[in-house]
């Protein structure tokens, strides 16, 4: 309720600032022989942001400090004695108990005398202190309003403060952007480094055997041998990217040389249905489907193939991946220039010599950028392997057999109960970074090949 309160005097207040700004800078502009610097809505939007600003800072600063605002006067209503016979934990249960009374929800067990008279008090409080903020904030909108409004003359230049707010809230946006990848960085790198205090490095990067004792204590944590993981995430890697690069290309060539414009328009769209099932349900499609079917075909033809198999988890993540391949694929197909075609015809060149010998070595790079993305999808993709692929953390080279990746031992060291204390659960910041720089380098070098394709064309 106090939500909806607040967004409807914001809500009002940006209005009624528009709307006055707005129609004082349409008067300027009516006026004859003045000559107006900015449009009406530039002023309209001058004063609305000159309005909204100290009114949410009011509500922000209030959101920021109301906690303990609120925290210090529940205290002050608890008798002193109390307070002082109470440790912290206890502190905090009566006053969780206070506000479940002002709050109107009740407590379980008997209401003390004192609990309920700070209940009551707390309830008026917050009654009082919200109207409050709100007249504050509504007080300090309108007096905003007024001087910016005072402001607004032929001359004033409205448009260009209007366009230096936009500035900083698109760097505001991309700062946010940018500082997360950046604290995710600075945490997987911080962790990490405490993970390497408890185990060697090279006993990490170059161990063959993964077996953390997630019981253990110092000296006995178990072995945390990466390659078993890698070869596991590299080899189901490998194995989507078998399925889904030539299935995706030739549907790309298909829909971008020989479908009809009505079969493109729907295939296309139906083709890029399978980005949007959760991948969830891929990994429930490979349990209980592909991985049955992939061992009844090896015992026919006399192949030992386990029902969850890197096998399995490689073809189904291929199958979800084949619309991110060929939908790259087409865009790119379809924006090599119609002249280079149109030559290849002019010299008597077939449909298929032109995509064999002109269509494809112009698009090779961004195609090549496209796989590359791709891969690093795969690489990344988590629940699939966590359902089909068996996680058995031996490092083994036969695909038909279970595996574990990076990704499904990350899950498996951070579910449950995790004591950051220890290299059992830190391992998961390392494994995170050593995923985190493989799928950074393969972005990287797509990126830098992507470019390089747009680079010929401009």
């Amino acid at each position: 309720m106090n939500s909806l309160i607040i967004a409807g005097l914001l809500l009002v207040l940006l209005g009624l600032a528009y709307q006055s700004g707005w129609s004082r800078g349409r008067g300027l502009a009516t006026a004859n022989g003045v000559k107006v610097h900015s449009r009406p809505q530039y002023h309209g939007s001058y004063v609305a942001i000159w309005t909204l600003v100290p009114a949410l800072v009011i509500i922000g600063l209030w959101g920021w400090l109301g906690d303990g605002i609120t925290h210090n006067f529940i205290v002050s209503q608890i008798p002193t004695e109390t307070v002082q016979s109470l440790d912290q934990v206890g502190l905090n249960a009566t006053i969780a108990r206070i506000k479940a009374l002002a709050s109107g929800y009740g407590v379980a067990g008997e209401i003390l005398p004192y609990e309920q008279t700070a209940g009551d008090a707390l309830r008026s409080f917050q009654f009082i202190t919200f109207l409050v903020v709100i007249a504050a904030a509504a007080i300090a909108g309108a007096a905003a309003l007024f001087y910016a409004r005072s402001r607004v003359t032929a001359r004033h230049r409205a448009r260009n403060a209007v366009e230096r707010v936009i500035n900083l809230a698109l760097l505001a946006c991309s700062a946010v952007a940018i500082l997360t990848t950046v604290g995710i960085v600075a945490s997987l790198v911080t962790e990490a480094a405490r993970f390497f205090t408890f185990i060697n490095p090279l006993d990490f990067f170059f161990g063959t055997v993964w077996n953390p004792n997630n019981a253990g204590t110092a000296g006995n944590w178990g072995s945390y041998g990466l390659l078993p993981l890698l070869v596991g995430t590299l080899m189901i890697t490998f194995i989507a990217m078998l399925v889904a690069v030539p299935v995706g290309l030739m549907a790309a060539i298909y829909l971008s040389q020989y479908a009809p414009r009505q079969l493109r328009a729907i295939a296309k769209p139906i083709i890029e249905i399978l980005a949007g099932i959760p991948t969830i349900v891929f990994g429930f499609f490979a349990l209980v489907t592909v991985g049955p079917f992939l061992r009844d075909i090896g015992n026919f033809i006399g192949l030992s193939i386990s029902a969850t198999s890197a096998l399995t988890a490689g073809v189904v993540m291929g199958i979800m991946i084949i619309p991110f391949v060929s939908s790259l694929s087409d865009d790119i197909l379809n924006q090599v220039p119609r002249s280079l075609r149109d030559g290849a015809y002019g010299l008597g060149a077939t449909q298929s010599e032109t995509i064999r010998n002109v269509l494809l070595p112009a698009a090779l790079p961004g195609i090549v950028g496209a796989f590359l993305l791709a891969v690093s999808r795969a690489v990344g993709e988590t629940m699939i392997v966590v359902l089909a692929a068996g996680n058995s953390p031996v490092l083994r080279g036969n695909p038909f057999e279970p595996v574990a990746t990076i990704t499904v031992s990350i899950v498996n060291q951070l579910t449950g109960d995790t004591d950051f204390a220890g290299p059992q659960s830190l391992v998961g910041f390392a494994l995170g970074l050593t995923l985190f720089v493989i799928t950074l380098c393969l972005n990287i070098f797509a990126l830098f090949i992507v470019r390089r394709f747009r680079e010929q064309y401009e």
